[in-house]
């Protein structure tokens, strides 16, 4: 008896586990796994000529605004055009005109990007602890772990790098160690087979760096950013297209403003075939990126609202945040043909998704990835641990909203805008959900928006090979056969591959591989000078808004168009390094407020000329570079004290000029 009783209870503790693993399932299909949770990098601004390329794609096409970018993909900017690419809440990679800028790979704590030819600048800021952008020219390869500004400009015979704003990196050339370039540096590396690099004290930001940095202050001061998770893109255009509400059932809502009379979430944009996300919404309204990766879309009192809920700790991103519908076309239009027909409409407030991405594990189930607010379906709001099976799920809110269901003929799906292939007088009622992805084949005009011909780059720009520490990465044909598109081909070439570099590089700036000079020395030898400035003047150019969405109530940050791989202006003092700073003051800022005590270094100056005029005393020489060192040069009756470029001066040394002799200073 107390065996079968041990046996009954045995078998009652499995159902219970059974059950809560059921629920544990449901719970954690959120979490990252695989492509799941990475949010892809967002095309955030394009301004005159700018082209976009996917592997598999017929032929460059127009950049769209909003396109998520995946590894593999290139971007082109022709004369007078420049692009912005966000990588972060706080993290933006730009391309000036005549720039070829590649995605190459990307995992939770790596982001690898290529640049064959023309200026890229890297702003970035609040990057994660651990996570590393990585760089990939013809001449060398970058890599930058802290926050700052990393500028690169790639010419057919030479590549120039400059940190700025605390910015370091590792640069890795082919036969070479990894050698650190620390803040307020350029470093410049000619010639491929036989590289020769050389190390300069940064040069004043120009034009660009100016329009860079004042962007992105600009883009940093969001107020959209308290409604919205941390980490989530596009909050600058929430508050320019927008207003936010808050109301008693959904909290803070957004409400686009000068939307059409009949406009629907989803009805104005295209559907593209994205290597890891399958199918993926791309929406033309400049502010057509956070309300349709993340949150929920409500209509209340005759308007559409975009409600993203309560913050959560980790927003996940979601190619798009729908509910497939599919049917005969008999049945829903007359006039339109035969043939079947494929619908979409917005989930609402709570209502799961199912996604048609991922791994076999994590498709067609109920999903929540991203959501803090309450779960419901069908109407009901449910439990967290409630475990939902997909085919249960059939009652979607916004379908009784009128135009909230958007219809196209599915030979039209992905191919177009859907503004011009949208089934008109469509009734939801008779759709049945699809529980997946539609049945929808991507072909390799499905690869980029729209079928407008983008400008061409060079051939010989695509063409050029660059330096990586690692093969690109693409994904995976089998994955691709499962999703039904095609897989992914690269055009570019193989990259000649060096090891990582290291934890601790053992080479510093001027040391080892470097053979140039600090700027000061080259000045004066004339010997490995930084290219000049350009004389050539840029101007801003005001974005034009789009007609459809109104204009925004802010008026947006000039994009820069020019000549940006050239320096144009000469900087404000605000924006040189603070070594640009010191030898124009004329030495160590130490060493002048010894001797200048209150006074101005000019009324300082005035002061040494006369005493020296009066004693009779030879002008003081130029500073001259002894076994690497740069010596603050003095009279021969005066001791010196030196420094090591980058190290501040000792405060208890000083140095003998005539007899070398050290003393110690009380």
């Amino acid at each position: 008896m107390r065996t079968i009783r041990f046996i009954g209870l045995l078998l009652i503790l499995g159902m219970l586990s059974g059950a809560g693993a059921l629920a544990r399932a449901a719970e954690t299909t959120g979490l990252p796994e695989g492509g799941i949770g990475h949010t892809p990098p967002r095309l955030s601004l394009t301004a005159g000529d700018v082209s976009f390329w996917r592997p598999g794609a017929q032929d460059w096409s127009q950049a769209q605004v909003n396109t998520p970018l995946a590894p593999g993909d290139l971007l082109y900017t022709g004369p007078e055009s420049n692009l912005e690419i966000q990588i972060g809440a706080g993290a933006f990679v730009r391309g000036g005109p005549g720039t070829q800028l590649g995605l190459e790979n990307q995992e939770p704590d790596f982001i690898q990007f290529r640049v064959a030819a023309g200026s890229a600048s890297f702003d970035l800021h609040g990057l994660d602890s651990g996570r590393t952008v990585e760089l990939d020219t013809p001449h060398g390869v970058f890599t930058m772990k802290d926050d700052g500004y990393y500028r690169v400009d790639v010419e057919e015979d030479r590549t120039s790098f400059i940190t700025r704003r605390g910015g370091r990196a590792v640069m890795t050339h082919p036969g070479g160690e990894g050698i650190a370039i620390g803040p307020d540096r350029m470093v410049t590396i000619e010639g491929v087979e036989s590289p020769r690099a050389a190390s300069y004290a940064a040069p004043r930001p120009d034009e660009w760096d100016r329009w860079n940095e004042a962007r992105t202050e600009h883009l940093s001061e969001a107020v959209s950013a308290r409604y919205v998770p941390h980490g989530v893109y596009g909050v600058d255009e929430l508050d320019r297209y927008g207003t936010w509400r808050i109301l008693p059932a959904y909290g803070a809502v957004w409400i686009p403003r000068g939307v059409p009379a009949g406009w629907a979430p989803y009805s104005t944009g295209y559907w593209v075939a994205d290597p890891y996300y399958g199918w993926t919404w791309v929406d033309t309204a400049p502010w057509g990126w956070a309300p349709y990766h993340y949150g929920r879309w409500v209509f209340v009192s005759g308007y559409w609202a975009w409600a993203p809920g309560p913050r959560v700790v980790r927003p996940v991103y979601a190619p798009a945040l729908v509910a497939f519908f599919g049917g005969p076309s008999a049945e829903i239009s007359v006039g339109f043909g035969d043939g079947p027909v494929v619908g979409w409409v917005s989930l609402g407030w709570g209502e799961p998704c199912v996604p048609w991405w991922g791994p076999s594990g994590f498709r067609h189930r109920p999903w929540w990835g991203g959501w803090g607010g309450p779960r419901v379906v069908n109407n009901v709001v449910i439990h967290r641990t409630t475990v939902v099976k997909v085919r249960e799920v059939n009652v979607y809110r916004n379908v009784r909203e009128r135009n909230a269901v958007v219809v196209v003929k599915e030979r039209h799906f992905g191919r177009g805008p859907v503004a011009s292939t949208r089934v008109r007088h469509a009734d939801g009622k008779r759709l049945k959900p699809i529980h997946g992805a539609p049945p929808a084949t991507a072909t390799r005009a499905r690869f980029a928006p729209g079928d407008e011909r983008g400008v061409r780059p060079p051939e010989k720009v695509p063409s050029r090979s660059v330096v990586a520490t690692g093969p690109p990465r693409r994904p995976d044909p089998g994955e691709a056969k499962e999703r039904k598109t095609l897989p992914a081909r690269g055009a570019d070439p193989a990259p000649r591959l060096v090891p990582a570099p290291r934890r601790n590089p053992a080479a510093p700036v001027g040391q080892g591989l470097f053979q140039g000079r600090s700027r000061g020395e080259s000045d004066r030898t004339g010997r490995g000078r930084p290219p000049s400035p350009s004389t050539a003047e840029s101007r801003p150019v005001p974005e034009r808004a789009p007609e459809r969405f109104g204009t925004p109530e802010t008026p947006r940050i000039p994009t820069f168009q020019g000549e940006a791989g050239r320096g144009h202006k000469a900087g404000s003092r605000e924006h040189q390094g603070p070594r640009v700073r010191e030898r124009e003051a004329g030495g160590s800022s130490r060493l002048r407020a010894e001797k200048a005590g209150p006074r101005s270094p000019a009324q300082v100056e005035a002061k040494g000329s006369r005493q020296r005029e009066s004693r009779g005393v030879r002008p003081e020489p130029p500073a001259r570079p002894q076994n690497g060192r740069r010596i603050e040069a003095r009279s021969p009756n005066r001791t010196e004290k030196f420094e090591r470029p980058g190290q501040a001066p000792s405060r208890g040394m000083t140095r003998d000029a005539p007899q070398g002799r050290r003393a110690a200073r009380l």
